[in-house]
């Protein structure tokens, strides 16, 4: 089987693939050949200071557009952040919230999306709905059960970082619609390999780093907030370019940008955008649908090959729920250093979370990568 792009060509953009098989794009990825060329570019356009506005000129509203249609958003609803974190607690600390009223989330979810909440519990007195997860994260029906007439927000992750569960945000989305609960995504761990649809599954706020799947230079991100969303929020902070009257720095007029850029509190990171813009555009040619399924594909591979060696598989089996992330143990491997001697074979990079080993295939990684690494695992 191949892809439906040229998997040849891809490879290219990836020198990583020259010495080791590449399986930690849940954790960090490496960038594009092409990304690294633009950054490089625009590192020499600064250092020479000629052709600023021909490079950087489009800069902005390029990244916007290509952030955008990752998400099925517009432009003018897109904000710039360097991670995950910022952008959620950018969206926490504006959201109308006070005390008694509480948040759902689950007790899988990575920091970025439970801490924002927690640190709003000290501060003015929400509560914070930890809830066990229902087969490895936030289902509709643990919301049902836990929501009551104080609910205000459901906060969730595209993708559970320890447990690969792929959560159904279209359902979630749909109940949240029609409980009037504001609906708040962490997307790190899709954006770039799965597609995602903010507006068809009502998807109120959203946040991501670059680092992982879309192959962004680390400290580069977007946020998003629906534009019908806006102005119920009120930002916790003002600068110099989140104000309408951006220019007329003496004027002290906090009035905001009319759009997303009132989060965007100053000079933004240049180079970082370039990043972004690049790598997303490179993913997008070659369609996130593909990436999606090529990805399940080789998880697929290594999930039937370490069924038939009698290994763990620490991941939802039900389709629906698959993602990129597979999660493998040994039993009775303690540490699991049978495994990661076993993977060390064949230079194997990936990352031990849930209990075992995460492997995290992306677009470029290949059915001959895989067979290797379920030979080594069989030795």
């Amino acid at each position: 089987m191949q892809p439906k792009y040229d998997l040849a060509s891809v490879r290219q953009q990836f020198p990583v693939v020259k010495d080791s098989i590449y399986l930690n794009h849940a954790g960090i990825a490496p960038i594009p050949e092409v990304t690294r060329q633009a950054v490089v570019d625009g590192v020499q356009v600064l250092a020479d200071f000629h052709g600023l506005e021909k490079v950087f000129g489009d800069l902005f509203t390029n990244a916007r557009r290509t952030s955008a249609s990752l998400i099925n958003a517009d432009p003018d609803e897109i904000a710039f952040v360097q991670n995950t974190a910022e952008g959620m607690n950018l969206i926490a600390h504006s959201l109308p919230l006070q005390a008694g009223d509480n948040v759902l989330t689950c007790n899988q979810e990575y920091p970025a999306v439970a801490y924002p909440f927690l640190n709003l519990e000290k501060r003015i007195g929400i509560k914070t709905r930890v809830l066990p997860a229902q087969n490895g994260g936030l289902t509709v029906d643990l919301i049902d059960q836990n929501a009551d007439e104080r609910t205000r927000v459901v906060a969730v992750s595209s993708v559970e970082f320890a447990t690969g569960f792929r959560t159904d945000l279209k359902a979630i989305g749909e109940w949240c619609h029609a409980h009037k609960v504001f609906y708040v995504v962490d997307g790190i761990q899709s954006l770039g390999v799965e597609p995602m649809d903010v507006k068809g599954w009502h998807i109120d706020a959203l946040s991501s780093g670059g680092h992982k799947w879309m192959m962004i230079p680390a400290g580069q991100g977007f946020m998003y907030i629906d534009k019908a969303r806006l102005e119920m929020m009120n930002p916790p902070f003002s600068g110099a370019s989140s104000v309408a009257n951006a220019g007329n720095y003496l004027d002290y007029d906090l009035t905001p940008q009319p759009d997303m850029r009132r989060y965007e509190l100053g000079v933004t990171n240049i180079l970082g955008v370039m990043g972004l813009v690049t790598s997303l555009d490179f993913l997008q040619s070659l369609d996130i649908a593909a990436i999606d399924a090529w990805t399940l594909h080789l998880t697929d591979m290594l999930m039937a090959g370490v069924d038939k060696l009698g290994y763990e598989v620490l991941v939802n089996r039900e389709p629906a729920r698959r993602s990129a992330i597979l999660i493998i143990r040994i039993p009775g491997d303690e540490h699991n250093t049978a495994l990661k001697a076993k993977l060390k074979t064949v230079n194997v990079k990936y990352a031990e979370r849930g209990g075992g080993i995460r492997l995290a295939p992306h677009c470029y990684n290949s059915e001959e990568e895989i067979a290797q690494v379920l030979e080594a695992l069989s030795a």
